[in-house]
C-alpha cells in the first residue's frame, strides 16, 4: 500500500482498537507503537509526516501519544477519524482505571492491600528515575540546557515555586535565547514549506469555529454542575483544577505530577502523597495515557467528599468529569493546531520556547522524584525543626524494594509491568516481617 493512502474507516477503528488495548510502556512505548502499526506495517502515513505531526504534539500541552494518535485519524478521516482514533486510544485504559479506583477505593485501610502498595509505590520510585534520565539524556543535549533544568529543580524544590510560573519563564527564556543564542539550545534550521497550503484567512476562519466548537464541549459538564450541584460541589473544584491543568501539561505526565500532587494533596486535601504514588503505579499498569492518573484522583476525590450522593455515584461522576476536561482539550488543540502545523514549525521563536520549556522539564521531574522519595521512603519526610526528613522513620522494607526495582530497570531491563509485579509480591512478603 503507498504512503498516504487512506484506509477504510471499520480498519482505522480496528487498528487503533488494538493500539489502545496494547499502548503500555508511557508515550516512548506508545509512539513506538502507532509507528509500527501505521507508518511500518500499513504504511497509512509516511515517515516525514509522521516525525512532523510529533513535533507538534510535543509542542502543544497535554499527552503527545493520544494526541499523535487524534492527528493521525484526522489525516486519515478527517475529524470523525481523529475522534475515532483518540478515543481508542484513551477509553481501554479509562475503564481499567476506573475499575482499579473503585477497588481501591473498596479496599482501603485492608492489611494486604495496605502491603501490596507498598512494593508498587517503591518500584514507582525506580520508574521515575528512568523517566528522568531518559527524558534528560534527550533534553539536555547543551549546558544552557542543563543550567535551565537546575535552575526548574531549585525553584521548584527550594523555594516552592508554582510549576505554570516556572514553565512560563523557561518558554520566555527560551524564546530571547533562540533570538540571538540559537546554539545555546540546539536549534535546528525549520523544514521546507510545503506546497498547495490554504491561505491563512480560510485557515483563520476554520481555526475559530472550531476552537468555539471544542470550547463548548470542554465547558459543557461545568454548565452541568453548576446548574445542578453548585460552584461548593467537590465535582465542580474537581472540573475546574483539571481543566486549568490541561493547559499547562507540558512535558507528559511526569511532569505534571509534581504541580497535581502539591495541589491535590496539599491544598485540595484530596490524597495523601502515598496515595497519589499508588495512583502513579495503577497508572503505568494500565494502557494508555500515564495522566490517566488524573481520573484515580478525581474519582477518590468525589468518592470521599460525595455530598448529597452517594460516594459511588459521586465517585464514578469525578472519574467521568476529570477524563472529560483531561482529553476534551487535546482534540481542541489538535483540531485546531494540525492545519497550521508546517507553518508552527517555521517560527523560530516558538521551537526555541518549546526546547526551553523541554529542559526546564527535567528539572520538574527531578523535582517529581525528590518529593515521591521522601514521603514513601519515610514515615516523616519533613522533621519539625529542621525541615529535613527525619532518618531514624527510614522504611527499610520500602528503600529494599526500591533499589531492587530499579536493579530489574537499570540492569536487566525488565519492563514496567513485570518490575511492579514483583514489587508488589515483595511488599507482601516483606510487610510480614
Amino acid at each position: 500500500m503507498p504512503a498516504d493512502t487512506n484506509p477504510p474507516f471499520s480498519e482505522l477503528l480496528r487498528t487503533f482498537t488494538r493500539v489502545g488495548f496494547l499502548s503500555f510502556g508511557g508515550p516512548a512505548g506508545q509512539i513506538a507503537l502507532m509507528h509500527k502499526e501505521i507508518v511500518e506495517d500499513r504504511a497509512w502515513v509516511e515517515e516525514g509526516a509522521f516525525l512532523r505531526a510529533l513535533n507538534l504534539c510535543h509542542l502543544l500541552p497535554g499527552p503527545e501519544a493520544q494526541q499523535l494518535a487524534t492527528w493521525i485519524g484526522w489525516r486519515l478521516h478527517g475529524v470523525r477519524g481523529g475522534l475515532a482514533a483518540g478515543l481508542l486510544f484513551v477509553i481501554p485504559g479509562a475503564l481499567i482505571m476506573l475499575a482499579l479506583s473503585l477497588l481501591y477505593a473498596m479496599a482501603a485501610g485492608l492489611t494486604w492491600f495496605a502491603a501490596l502498595f507498598l512494593g508498587i509505590k517503591a518500584a514507582v520510585l525506580a520508574i521515575v528515575v528512568q523517566a528522568l534520565i531518559r527524558v534528560g539524556k534527550r533534553a539536555l543535549n547543551t549546558r544552557f540546557k542543563q543550567g535551565l533544568a537546575a535552575v526548574a529543580f531549585l525553584a521548584l524544590a527550594l523555594l516552592h515555586a508554582p510549576f505554570p510560573l516556572v514553565i512560563l519563564i523557561a518558554g520566555v527564556a527560551g524564546a530571547l535565547v533562540g533570538a540571538s543564542k540559537p546554539d545555546w539550545l540546539g536549534a535546528h534550521a525549520p523544514p521546507p514549506a510545503q506546497n498547495n497550503q490554504p491561505s491563512k484567512r480560510k485557515l483563520a476562519g476554520a481555526t475559530v469555529v472550531t476552537v468555539l466548537v471544542w470550547l463548548a464541549i470542554w465547558a459543557l459538564p461545568m454548565v452541568l454542575i453548576a446548574a445542578t450541584l453548585g460552584r461548593e460541589s467537590v465535582l465542580w473544584d474537581i472540573g475546574a483544577f483539571f481543566s486549568k491543568l490541561a493547559v499547562v501539561t507540558f512535558g507528559g505526565a511526569y511532569a505534571v505530577l509534581a504541580y497535581m500532587a502539591q495541589q491535590s494533596v496539599e491544598h485540595f486535601h484530596w490524597l495523601s502523597p502515598g496515595e497519589m504514588a499508588d495512583g502513579l503505579g495503577l497508572a503505568e499498569t494500565t494502557p494508555g495515557p500515564l495522566i490517566m492518573v488524573t481520573q484515580f484522583t478525581g474519582f477518590l476525590a468525589a468518592w470521599r467528599d460525595p455530598g448529597t450522593l452517594s460516594p459511588l455515584t459521586a465517585g464514578l461522576l469525578g472519574a467521568g468529569l476529570t477524563t472529560w476536561v483531561t482529553f476534551a482539550p487535546c482534540f481542541l488543540w489538535i483540531f485546531a493546531c494540525a492545519p497550521w502545523m508546517d507553518r508552527l514549525e517555521r517560527i523560530p521563536a516558538l521551537q526555541s520556547a518549546l526546547a526551553a520549556i523541554t529542559a526546564s522539564v527535567v528539572g520538574v521531574i527531578a523535582n517529581l522524584a525528590l518529593w515521591f522519595a521522601l514521603h514513601v521512603l519515610f514515615a516523616r519526610p519533613e522533621a519539625e525543626l529542621s525541615g529535613l526528613p527525619d532518618v531514624s522513620s527510614l522504611d527499610w522494607r520500602a528503600a529494599l524494594i526500591g533499589a531492587g526495582a530499579a536493579v530489574l530497570l537499570f540492569r536487566f531491563k525488565r519492563n514496567v509491568i513485570e518490575v511492579l509485579g514483583l514489587a508488589a509480591l515483595a511488599g507482601l512478603v516483606l510487610s510480614q516481617l
